[in-house]
């Protein structure tokens, strides 16, 4: 494996359907797994109800390089 994949940080990212309204991103593996234990209790109910409402108000999610 790469080294330099070891400091890669993922994050799984939600942007919205609307103008306006903000993008949603959570830390997760190069797989898009999110750990919900690992989520602060706002995070998780956030994560939820992005993937509640994929489809309606946020666009299917992908994972993306985490840029901090």
């Amino acid at each position: 494996m790469n080294p330099s994949t070891h400091s890669e940080r993922f994050e799984l990212r939600f942007n919205p359907l609307f103008d306006g309204r903000r993008a949603l991103c959570f830390p997760c593996d190069r797989s898009g797994r999110v750990d919900l234990d690992a989520l602060s209790d706002r995070a998780r109910c956030n994560y939820l109800f992005a993937r509640a409402a994929t489809g309606r108000e946020f666009a299917w999610p992908c994972v993306t390089t985490a840029l901090h």
